[in-house]
């Protein structure tokens, strides 16, 4: 069973910058698009950002301008550069590679790595 494998969370300041990585344990096939989510204490998973496999991607728009999301297709990894964080970013940052083969679709989620903003 293939895992996808975070990293970059930490503790950083009001205004600081952090860089999430995921990159899966194994070969993943038939990417369609891979993206970021995050889920704040006491509040359900929300979307952050995707990026197809053509390159375009997508913020929410509590993030546009301050995030930026990019992936290697060839190796199935995904990155999420945030600058200028706040406090309300703090979360655990979930990434999710979503394949589509014949019809069929599937998600592959990573474990979460945790981002904490101090104000």
């Amino acid at each position: 069973q293939v895992r996808l494998v975070e990293s970059g969370g930490g503790l950083v300041q009001t205004g600081d910058s952090l860089r999430l990585s995921c990159a899966p344990s194994g070969r993943i096939l038939h990417t369609k698009w891979m993206g970021w989510y995050r889920q704040a204490p006491g509040k359900q998973r929300e979307y952050v950002a995707h990026i197809t496999t053509g390159g375009s991607a997508n913020y929410a728009d509590s993030v546009k301008g301050r995030f930026t999301v990019s992936g290697d297709n060839a190796n199935n990894t995904v990155y999420l550069q945030m600058n200028n964080l706040q406090p309300e970013d703090t979360a655990v940052y979930y990434c999710n590679i979503h394949i589509e083969y014949l019809g069929d679709e599937h998600a592959y989620w990573g474990q979460g790595t945790q981002v904490t903003v101090s104000s």
